[in-house]
């Protein structure tokens, strides 16, 4: 390799042949291939999303419906097949509570927890969060554990 055969990267230097808005000599000026007015033809054009050509657009067409409630609270469920995996992997000892749940990344500092009843748990813990199931808690309390609502 010399001076003689250097060359840029493929790909890195696009000569685009067309210059367009450069005055009428080049061919491209005028128009500049926008065509002839309209909102396309403008500088600073900028197409609104779900705009439609002026026609209704479906958002605006379709009826709004249903109800959200403001006051609804939100749990993050975990079930106790997850906590039993937990304990399999020597993850939680004997006392579940918010910081042991957070550690694991099974909820959210804010969140509200409640504890669901799918699958088995062997282990005997002590629970503390803010909601637990009828299944989950005969379970928990099946195998000896012990149930705290906050």
């Amino acid at each position: 390799m010399d001076l003689s055969n250097l060359k840029p990267a493929e790909g890195s230097v696009k000569r685009n042949s067309k210059r367009i808005g450069r005055g009428e000599g080049s061919g491209k000026g005028g128009t500049a291939t926008r065509g002839h007015k309209g909102a396309k033809s403008r500088s600073g054009y900028s197409k609104k999303i779900g705009f439609e050509g002026g026609q209704m657009p479906l958002q605006r067409r379709v009826p709004k419906f249903g109800f959200t409630n403001r006051n609804r609270k939100v749990y993050q469920g975990i079930n106790l097949d997850t906590l039993q995996s937990l304990v399999d992997e020597g993850r939680i000892k004997d006392t579940v509570d918010m910081d042991v749940l957070v550690e694991n990344g099974l909820a959210g500092r804010n969140e509200l927890v409640k504890i669901l009843g799918r699958g088995e748990l062997k282990a005997k813990l002590k629970i503390s969060v803010h909601k637990f199931t009828a299944s989950a808690k005969e379970a928990i309390e099946a195998a000896g554990g012990e149930v705290v609502t906050l």
